[in-house]
């Protein structure tokens, strides 16, 4: 090359006239005749191209900077066509409104991982995942938030670990929300302790003879309690809908797309409407009144039953009418389609707000003493509401 065999710039400003003819020719059989170099001056715009470049523009042999991996194998074939946050969906990212969703939704419930990933955690663990999970990973992937916290669940000593292996629906309840047998417990426990100190003040010196009746609300209770929390517990969806054309294909899919609870919290792949919220009342309390009905003729069967057993063997001119087993089921069903179905629903909303705020997600207790104390509020009301209710329907 020329500059190899060129003496120093340097010296060639400083030559002689004679020594710097002979260099021109010698160049010219080099270069063309029009090439810049025959004029010492002409070398100074090239001296910058070879002059250091400045710190902040320092050259780096590393790629380009790419965020941290949304999916765990690396690879967009096991999530394509998901738009469910975390890989940017079907267009690749999408705008503004989409990212800042994907962000947030990587950020709370971690990236989305695929279908290898989940298998290679999965073995990592010596975990075999069910199969529902299985095909979700597969389909659409699943969050790591969720994948791990199954992992925590299934190990989780006897009998709560073998009830997560075994039972789906406390599976998905207790992946959405991991406080959900706390708020079961408390539901059952508040309860049974305000239903007791209700019935005594209300039925006051009749306690005792209506004593029958007390237990038959207690039994119903407990049923109910689990009932009522559980139905209304966000819940982890995974698999796909129904592909039936028939009308109970149709209306699988219609209540599978509704919301948990009327203010359940969005979630990624689950958006709801407004529409969709207003219907859950509804759907709800519908379901809520076929519970009361059918624990209502169980629990208050069980009641009159003993009722029957007592005055056959001792009768008592205190002893009250057995109460109408159907008019007392039906009664329960109305209670909870109307009453428990509003109140509780307004509870949810109320915990979802409180757990959601900066300072219970600072310090969780404080979202555990809310549930405690808006729960406890709930059932001495709820409790002697019913027996107005029981009264001014002439059940009890």
């Amino acid at each position: 090359m020329a500059f190899s065999a060129s003496p120093s710039l340097s010296s060639l400003a400083s030559s002689t006239a004679a020594a710097a003819a002979a260099a021109a020719i010698s160049s010219s059989t080099r270069f063309p005749p029009s090439n810049s170099f025959h004029d010492p001056k002409s070398l100074q715009p090239s001296l910058r191209l070879f002059s250091p470049l400045p710190k902040s523009q320092s050259l780096s042999c590393s790629g380009p900077h790419v965020p941290c991996a949304a999916t765990g194998d690396g690879s967009g074939a096991d999530n394509s066509g998901n738009d469910s946050g975390g890989n940017g969906g079907k267009d690749g990212g999408g705008g503004d409104d989409d990212g800042g969703d994907d962000d947030y939704e990587e950020a709370e419930f971690g990236p989305l991982l695929g279908f290898h990933e989940v298998v290679r955690l999965a073995a990592a663990r010596g975990v075999a995942l069910p199969a529902d999970m299985m095909e979700a990973a597969k389909d659409a992937g699943i969050r790591e938030v969720l994948l791990l916290r199954y992992f925590d669940l299934q190990a989780a000593p006897w009998p709560l670990g073998a009830m997560i292996r075994a039972f789906s629906m406390l599976r998905n309840r207790m992946l959405a929300d991991p406080s959900f047998l706390f708020k079961v417990g408390t539901e059952v426990v508040i309860d049974s302790c305000c239903a007791t100190g209700a019935e005594v003040q209300k039925r006051g010196e009749d306690f005792w003879a209506e004593f029958e009746l007390y237990a038959a609300d207690i039994l119903i209770g407990v049923v109910v309690d689990i009932a009522l929390v559980g139905m209304l517990a966000p819940y982890v969806r995974f698999g796909k809908s129904s592909t039936s054309t028939g009308l109970l294909g149709r209306f699988n899919r219609m209540a599978g797309a509704l919301p948990s609870s009327v203010f359940e919290a969005e979630r990624p792949d689950c958006r709801f409407t407004v529409q969709q919220r207003i219907g859950t009342y509804f759907y709800k309390g519908v379901l809520y009144g076929s519970v009361g009905f059918v624990c209502g003729i169980i629990g208050q069967g069980i009641a009159n039953m003993i009722m029957t057993a007592k005055r056959n063997v001792k009768k008592s001119d205190e002893d009250i009418p057995v109460p109408p087993l159907i008019k007392s089921a039906a009664l329960w069903g109305v209670f909870l389609a109307v009453s428990s179905n509003t109140r509780y629903q307004i509870i949810n909303g109320l915990e979802r707000v409180v757990e959601a705020s900066p300072v219970a997600k600072s310090a969780p207790p404080v979202a555990m003493a809310f549930t405690v104390g808006v729960r406890f509020a709930n059932n001495i009301y709820g409790g002697m509401q019913f027996i107005d209710w029981a009264r001014w329907s002439g059940v009890q």
